[in-house]
């Protein structure tokens, strides 16, 4: 492979990283937000799990610990359930809401 397509391929990477990042802070949150104001704070804490799947270290360390790597296309079902269940059943934006009464 020439340097050229290295540095693409480093830079798609990184790209793909801090796209993981913020989708797992925004994931997170949501799970924060559904565990203190939601009215079932397992559903919360289970979405606070799941976002750990989009953090690079912790899928690293999965890899390691298990051998096996997490498919994109796993992330993006699992994504897509998140956000469905958070903003179409979870009614999010009631209970932002309600958070931002409560200070």
């Amino acid at each position: 492979m020439s340097d050229k397509a290295n540095v693409m391929m480093n830079d798609n990477g990184t790209i793909l990283d801090v796209i993981s990042w913020v989708f797992g802070i925004v994931v997170f949150a949501i799970g924060i937000i559904n565990s203190f104001w939601g009215n079932d704070p397992f559903f919360g804490v289970f979405i606070i799990l799941l976002s750990f799947v989009y953090f690079p270290p912790v899928t690293a360390l999965f890899k390691t610990i298990t051998g096996f790597n997490i498919p994109r296309f796993v992330k993006i079902i699992v994504g897509v359930f998140i956000l469905w269940a958070a903003l179409g059943v979870g009614e999010l934006f009631d209970k932002i809401e309600l958070m931002t009464r409560s200070f």
